[in-house]
C-alpha cells in the first residue's frame, strides 16, 4: 500500500536531496537517460549546463514574440493604409497616398507593444502563472532550496513514474531524503 493510500492524498511525485551541483547535474542526466519528462530541479542558484542536462531544448516565448512583432506591423500597416489609401484619398502636400516615410513611426511603435505584449502573456500561459502554491511546496525540505539544498522533483504525472521504480532510481543516484509530496487537498 502507498502513502497515498494510507493519507488519502494524491502523490504528486518523488522529491530528493543531492548533496552538491556536481551530484545534481549528473543525477538530471541519469533522469533525463531515464525517459522521465515531468521533472524539475531546485537549486540556491543557476547550474551551468543544467537546461542541457535535463534536456531542455530552446524556449517558445522568442516565437510568440516573433509573432506578436509581426501581428503588431501588419496592424499598424493596414491601419494606416486603409483609410489613406482607400477609405479616403487625398493628396496632401504632393504626397503619394501610399507614404511609407510617414506610416514608420506608428509601425514601429505597434510592432514594439505587440511584441512585448506576446512576451509577457506568452510567458505567463507557458509557466502557467499566475498560480499561488505549487504542490512541491508541500514538501518541507524545498525550502532549503532558497539557500543551500539542491533537489530533484519528478512528478507522477509522467508516463515513466513509478512509486517504487522512481525511488529506486533516486536510490542508485545517491539522493538523500527520498520523499513521497502529496497534492495538498485545501489547495
Amino acid at each position: 500500500m502507498t502513502t497515498a493510500a494510507i493519507t488519502g492524498n494524491k502523490v504528486y511525485g518523488i522529491g530528493a536531496q543531492f548533496p552538491n551541483t556536481a551530484a545534481l547535474l549528473h543525477a538530471a542526466e541519469k533522469i533525463r537517460d531515464a525517459g522521465y519528462k515531468k521533472w524539475d530541479v531546485f537549486s540556491p542558484f543557476p547550474v551551468h549546463g543544467m537546461d542541457a542536462a535535463m534536456g531542455l531544448g530552446n524556449s517558445k516565448v522568442s516565437v510568440l514574440s516573433l509573432i506578436g512583432g509581426i501581428t503588431g506591423l501588419l496592424t499598424a500597416f493596414l491601419l494606416q493604409v486603409i483609410p489613406s489609401v482607400f477609405l479616403y484619398p487625398m493628396v496632401v502636400a504632393g504626397k503619394p497616398f501610399l507614404s511609407l516615410p510617414a506610416f514608420f513611426p506608428i509601425m514601429f511603435e505597434l510592432t514594439i507593444l505587440f511584441c512585448a505584449f506576446a512576451t509577457v502573456f506568452g510567458m505567463l500561459g507557458i509557466n502557467r502563472l499566475p498560480r499561488l502554491n505549487h504542490p512541491s511546496f508541500n514538501w518541507d525540505l524545498l525550502q532549503k532550496s532558497t539557500d543551500d539544498g539542491f533537489f530533484v522533483v519528478i512528478e507522477a504525472e509522467d508516463t515513466n513514474f513509478s512509486e517504487s521504480a522512481t525511488r529506486d532510481l533516486l536510490q542508485t543516484l545517491c539522493a538523500s531524503d527520498i520523499t513521497v509530496i502529496n497534492h495538498d487537498d485545501e489547495a
